[in-house]
């Protein structure tokens, strides 16, 4: 799947781009259509998803008295950092019940480790576990898309601990915004590794086109409706 980044290499990519965090106007009509469409489509959907983003916090909210919106930092265009939005779909201190559970269980460590993902995650909340199958814990990033973060369609944003999974492909990654929905959402998400996931990131960065977009945004609604991969 390529070279793998080092501590030390990886610090030294993300100062590549971050060195080019500068906003840079958009060029081409391709990339002109897409932030149009984006607009338009984020516009909507979150005019239309207003109701179920606002009853949905109230639960989280009364669920534990914590905060119902989760943001976190991740990477993006250009190696541009950005606060990524979502419903909070664990408990206020999953942190540090992650950093206990890795800490003692050799093998959710390696799983950890292996996807950045955990299939028996206690972190999770009943609440959680719902949102995250339908994917509702997602839709403040309609936010981020509005404000130009993240596109409809590309890779998932990543934290940084992920870069070093990228490797030399970290390059592709930062070409397009990542976005809300793409490949690796439509071809099974949780159910691929982590590297199938990287490749597919790769085949979008090198492959995009408005149609490519069109097609990922068709074949979403069955997936997430099938909640396959979903966790």
């Amino acid at each position: 799947m390529g070279l793998r980044l080092t501590d030390h290499s990886r610090q030294a990519e993300t100062a590549v781009y971050a060195a080019t965090r500068a906003e840079r106007p958009e060029q081409t009509p391709s990339e002109l259509a897409k932030r149009a469409v984006d607009i338009v489509v984020a516009g909507t959907a979150l005019v239309v998803v207003a109701p179920l983003l606002l009853i949905t916090a109230l639960m989280i909210r009364l669920q534990d008295g914590g905060r119902a919106v989760f943001w976190q930092k991740r990477y993006g265009k250009n190696g541009r950092t950005f606060h990524c939005f979502k419903l909070r779909s664990m408990v206020p201190d999953a942190q540090e019940k992650l950093d206990d559970l890795l800490a003692r269980c050799p093998a959710s460590r390696a799983e950890w480790d292996a996807t950045q993902k955990l299939n028996e995650d206690p972190r999770i909340t009943p609440i959680g576990q719902f949102i995250r199958k339908t994917s509702i814990d997602e839709l403040p990033q309609l936010i981020n898309i509005l404000r130009g973060d993240m596109s409809i369609v590309g890779p998932r944003p990543i934290v940084e601990n992920e870069i070093s999974k990228y490797g030399e492909f970290y390059r592709d990654y930062c070409s397009v915004r990542p976005g809300l929905t793409g490949l690796w959402q439509v071809e099974g998400r949780s159910d691929t590794t982590y590297a199938e996931r990287v490749l597919l990131d790769v085949k979008y960065a090198h492959s995009r086109s408005f149609w490519v977009d069109v097609g990922i945004m068709l074949k979403t609604v069955p997936a997430v409706l099938s909640s396959r991969g979903a966790r």
